[in-house]
């Protein structure tokens, strides 16, 4: 094969691949579909043209913590041989019980701007949201600054691609734009994507301004924008500061846009990724028939694209929801099939932190406390900017006895997200953490700020009254428990919940009788 180190952009038959964007795109400009693991797989073969590859070498390259069956591997090689219309198998060819080879002559193409390869062709959006982190400008007198500017721009990339939802185009591609004054139209023309963020680094004596913009550059709107000032003492811990707060704040800004857009659409036209995107916005309503119309987008994301992890955990936690929070029916009747989703996800796409946070959610409801939290942070190190990884790691924590990390997990995520449509989750979790630690004058303060976010949260009434008991404020106690009636009395909140540890649940239960005034 012709290429060089560095190299991310093939040529071979009458396609071209970029594994830097993750497209193959056919030379008449139209960009071919695959799955995720189908494109990895092609990305194998393409790398090791003429090589003969084995199932055990595709598995361990495809899926390296995970075992598949042939159907796997299999339905990927037709995926390939679909989209380069390789029905007689000349370009992927299967040799007998043994394995594949891939035929074709592979020429590397130097990695620049798409519209240089195919004249000027618009390159089309990927289904998935798209962005580019543009080098910063150096607006300092000082040229080392560039050095700073251009660190700030590879670490902000390289945490964003670790949002497996998010599809990053690389710093080499970025840096073509260095020094140039390009339309972000243009620019999202030449390189396929949506969202651009552009940005700024001003030094004056030790104190550095950065700056940061997103823009939709299809439509033309800002999405996000910031301001960090910050000193210079360490100037590595500064670029990772920042970073991380970057990273952390255009997550839930994107996922605010995606949703917008997708609620533009009609629901007959959605692809997989804006069925997800609508079953999301639903979730986070957080109404019982907002969650149904949230099950039916998930179902809607599978049935586009069984393949999508999205679809099958977004379905698995709005499925769980259904059952605790808005239904009578036992919490038996879903746990399995809640827990088959969420492992689906996982062995779909093992590098999507969202996947294993939401396994890691159901197997801590299933009473799997160390596992949960083993998963949780399999979630953190995937994509530790993430504030719903953070946040789930800080409840299966919690739940699981180790609660001084799990409050400081749950003020991170709060702080990553300030106004994240779940911060009245991690409310609750922080309060019931904090009665579970009996710091019960913490726990009545954040319950009075849940009150303030979600006052028909009547659940927490319980706690309520236990802390005011634990506290010997015996009479506002009763009161709680009077007005909250038949919402503390539940029957399925008097036996013990698998995810609630025998202690805590006992805890619980004794602040009830003191707060009802009852005798041992």
């Amino acid at each position: 094969m012709d290429t060089t180190a560095g190299d991310s952009v093939y040529r071979f038959e009458a396609f071209i691949i970029d594994l830097a964007r993750g497209q193959l795109l056919h030379d008449s400009g139209e960009m071919l579909d695959l799955r995720n693991k189908s494109f990895e797989l092609l990305r194998l073969f393409v790398e090791n043209p003429g090589s003969l590859l084995d199932r055990d070498r595709i598995n361990q390259a495809i899926w390296p913590d995970v075992i598949v069956g042939d159907n796997g591997i299999t339905q990927c090689v037709r995926d390939i041989r679909r989209a380069l219309h390789d029905d007689a198998q000349t370009i992927v060819r299967t040799v007998p019980g043994r394995g594949y080879v891939f035929t074709a002559k592979v020429t590397a193409i130097a990695d620049r701007p798409r519209s240089r390869l195919t004249a000027d062709v618009p390159l089309p959006l990927p289904d998935l949201p798209s962005l580019v982190v543009l080098p910063f400008k150096n607006m300092s007198s000082d040229p080392e600054q560039d050095y700073f500017a251009d660190g700030m721009v590879e670490d902000i990339t390289t945490e964003l691609s670790r949002i497996r939802s998010l599809f990053v185009i690389s710093r080499s591609s970025a840096f073509t734009y260095k020094d140039r004054t390009v339309d972000v139209r243009q620019i999202s023309r030449e390189l396929g994507v949506r969202y651009i963020l552009e940005g700024s680094v001003r030094k004056a004596g030790p104190r550095v301004r950065i700056t940061g913009q997103l823009i939709d550059a299809i439509s033309g709107t800002h999405v996000w924008a910031d301001r960090y000032d910050r000193d210079l003492s360490d100037i590595f811990a500064v670029q990772g500061e920042i970073t991380a707060s970057v990273a952390g704040a255009i997550e839930p800004a994107l996922a605010d846009a995606e949703q917008q857009r997708a609620l533009r659409k009609p629901p007959k036209s959605l692809d997989a990724w804006e069925a997800y995107q609508r079953g999301l916005w639903h979730f986070n309503k957080y109404a019982p028939a907002e969650n149904q119309i949230a099950l039916g987008f998930f179902r809607q994301a599978i049935g586009l694209d069984p393949n999508f992890a999205p679809g099958h955990y977004g379905y698995a936690l709005a499925l769980q929801w259904d059952i605790w929070h808005f239904s009578e029916r036992p919490f038996s009747e879903v746990q399995g099939t809640a827990r088959d989703e969420a492992r689906i996800a996982v062995s779909l796409d093992d590098k999507d932190a969202m996947a294993h946070a939401v396994l890691a959610h159901i197997r801590m409801w299933n009473g799997e406390w160390e596992a949960a939290i083993s998963e949780a942070r399999t979630a953190l190190a995937l994509n530790p900017n993430s504030a719903f990884v953070i946040g789930m790691l800080g409840c299966v924590l919690g739940f699981g006895g180790y609660r001084d990390e799990a409050l400081d997990r749950l003020r991170q995520a709060m702080r990553a997200s300030p106004h994240d449509p779940l911060t009245w989750l991690w409310t609750t979790w922080r309060g019931n953490i904090q009665f579970q630690a009996r710091q019960f004058e913490a726990a009545l303060e954040t319950y009075s700020e849940l009150a303030r976010l979600r006052p028909e949260r009547g659940s927490i009434q319980g706690q309520v009254g236990g802390s005011l008991a634990f506290l010997g404020r015996l009479d506002e106690a009763r009161a709680v428990l009077e007005r909250a009636g038949s919402q503390i009395r539940d029957p399925r909140r008097q036996q013990r919940p698998p995810w609630l540890r025998p202690e805590d649940h006992a805890l619980r239960n004794e602040g009830l009788r003191l707060a009802a005034g009852e005798t041992p």
